[in-house]
């Protein structure tokens, strides 16, 4: 054996042979199975080939003097060898090379590395088998959730000249995507962590800048509501509960989560497509499968861009893709308002109806926080009925949750034990306590609408003055109106429908359009009006009224100086000396010091 032959030749030269030292423990089961000890013989020597003696003679010139032990020592040595590691042995012996990767393929291990080293007898070598060598782990980079969403991209790069006019639009409003993306910090952990767990491409996570600008209040003319926009019907058949209390809509999470299921629904409808998925997000499956089929019958194509759309859905696809790309192009820069990968808030069950103003107090945050993270109730406190959860700040968590532990449930909404009176009514109670018809006969266990004098009611009520609950769905109205009556000319009239009415008619009325009509008044263009409802009218005015109800007319008592005259006076306070005279009816021919004029000033219009 050539290796018996090279380790005996090795002892002749006073050389210590290195013997490995192999234990179960070290070799792999096949290796371990196949150990053989082999004696070495004059024979094996005998028959060594020139050139191995040749070769052990060389290594041992290189070795250093301290591996050289004494004769002694190595003429009672033995060699342990592995035969599947010995045609390796054999391979060097011949010259051959040897990769590391041939070493790899029979399962390396200590005692096979031994072996290589005893072949080479290099002391380099076995120091370089003794050194583990760990992998050093590449650092990891911290993602923002834009820089996230576009490692995650999946609708590939779509070039399409329509996609232009609107990219042009979000690349040059960077204060508006600035915005866009500082309103999303609250809810975008969630929304694109919950389409990356679904497999969705993370463009879908950027639909809400498209719909509502990531506004959970957001309300279209066409009785669209939430981040996701859905419509009431399509809302209901995903699930979304909506009643007085409560609008599954604007719901964060059920919103979310319904939003993917349907367009799951839809991309599985359209064979895989997703552009055709998302425009009928928008404009219904049954548009688009009504242009397809058009296309088909007159030979034309039915990808996205062939078809003919309505024009809200035309531009819908090519938005998506024009924020995607200005998303890919501004992440990690100051346009878009940065948002670290952690979740903003959590889901905590609170058991119970609970009185949101007092919620917001026990998590110690602002009645208005509370709202945002929990856009889908619409009055003073959560659905008695459910759901019964609350998002709240994970900074926030841990004092809320020990608030919630010590308040029973009989303490998380006030209650009003209400007498009932000659001329009371359930409709009269509802709006007097701002609760619903359908609250105080279920609390009160009343079958049908009356009530009788003298009983008593068991009313829930707000802890807090109305105006408290900065976002309830009435207090969105009041501050609407506010809005506008602050930017329109004219004077904020309440309309009281008659029969016969109609949005039509009222419009042409006032002068004004419905869809204006609509706007302060949460309607739908189709919305049918009940005799006696009220509406909140800005009547359009003559551009002469107009002008004069935007000045700030205040009575001003101005104290005559020295020097002063008519004209000077006039001149300061943009009046006319004639106006003066008519405000001061007893008004000498000479003014005096001290004396006291009133005047009638447009503020705006005051000299500086």
């Amino acid at each position: 054996m050539l290796l018996v032959a090279i380790t005996f030749f090795l002892s002749g030269c006073q050389t210590q042979t290195l013997k490995p030292q192999p234990s179960n423990s070290d070799i792999p089961v096949d290796v371990a199975d196949a150990l053989e000890i082999v004696a070495d013989t004059p024979e094996d020597i005998v028959n060594a080939p020139e050139d191995v003696a040749d070769v052990s003679a060389d290594v041992v010139g290189e070795m250093p003097q301290q591996t050289q032990p004494s004769s002694e020592s190595a003429s009672n040595s033995n060699i342990a060898i592995y035969p599947a590691a010995q045609k390796i042995a054999e391979k060097i012996a011949s010259n051959v090379f040897i990769a590391w990767s041939e070493l790899d393929s029979d399962d390396s291990t200590q005692a096979a590395t031994d072996l290589i080293a005893e072949a080479y007898q290099k002391t380099e070598i076995i120091a370089q088998t003794d050194i583990t060598t760990e992998a050093i782990p590449e650092p990891i980079i911290e993602l923002d959730l834009w820089q996230l969403t576009v490692a995650n991209y999946g609708l590939g790069k779509i070039e399409n000249a329509r996609i232009t006019p609107h990219y042009n639009w979000y690349n040059k409003h960077k204060k508006y995507m600035h915005r866009v993306t500082t309103r999303a910090s609250r809810y975008y952990h969630f929304m694109l962590h919950t389409a990356l767990d679904q497999s969705l491409p993370a463009e879908i996570a950027l639909l809400p800048i498209v719909e509502s600008g990531f506004d959970p209040f957001a309300y279209s003319s066409g009785r669209a509501s939430g981040a996701w926009q859905f419509i009431p019907a399509t809302g209901r058949a995903f699930g979304l509960k909506q009643n007085w209390w409560y609008d599954g809509r604007r719901d964060i999470v059920a919103s979310t989560k319904a939003a993917h299921k349907y367009l799951l629904q839809l991309h599985k409808m359209f064979d895989g497509d997703w552009l055709l998925a998302i425009a009928s997000y928008n404009g219904g499956q049954g548009t688009v499968m009504k242009a397809i089929k058009r296309n088909k019958k007159a030979g034309k194509p039915t990808d996205f861009w062939s078809l003919k759309l309505p024009r809200e859905t035309m531009n819908y696809v090519p938005k998506l893709l024009a924020v995607a790309r200005v998303v890919a192009e501004q992440a990690g820069t100051d346009t878009l308002n940065s948002i670290d990968d952690e979740a903003y808030f959590k889901l905590v069950d609170v058991g119970s109806q609970i009185d949101l103003a007092q919620a917001a107090e026990m998590a110690n945050i602002t009645t208005d926080e509370m709202y945002r993270l929990n856009p889908a109730f619409n009055q003073w406190a959560t659905d008695p009925q459910g759901p019964h959860h609350l998002l709240i700040p994970i900074a926030h968590l841990d004092r809320f949750k020990t608030s919630l532990q010590d308040l029973p449930s009989s303490k998380r909404v006030a209650w009003e034990r209400h007498k009932i009176v000659e001329g009371d009514s359930l409709l009269r109670l509802a709006n007097r306590y701002h609760v619903s018809v359908d609250l105080i006969r279920t609390i009160n266990n009343i079958d049908g609408y009356m009530i009788r004098a003298g009983k008593t009611l068991m009313i829930p009520i707000a802890s807090k003055d109305a105006s408290a609950y900065t976002l309830s769905a009435a207090q969105r109205v009041i501050n609407r109106q506010l809005q506008i009556g602050q930017t329109q000319a004219s004077q904020r009239i309440e309309y009281e429908v008659k029969s016969g009415d109609s949005l039509w008619k009222i419009a042409k009325k006032y002068k004004i359009s419905i869809k204006q009509i609509a706007k302060w008044n949460k309607l739908s263009f189709k919305s049918v009006l009940q005799i006696g409802d009220k509406l909140n009218i800005w009547p359009r005015s003559s551009s002469k009224l107009a002008s004069a109800q935007r000045k700030v007319v205040k009575k001003v008592t101005y104290k005559v100086r020295s020097g002063d005259n008519l004209s000077v006076i006039a001149h300061r306070f943009s009046v006319t000396v004639k106006d003066i005279k008519k405000w001061n009816q007893l008004l000498k021919k000479y003014l005096q010091p001290g004396q006291q004029l009133s005047l009638f000033v447009n503020v705006t219009k005051l000299k500086q």
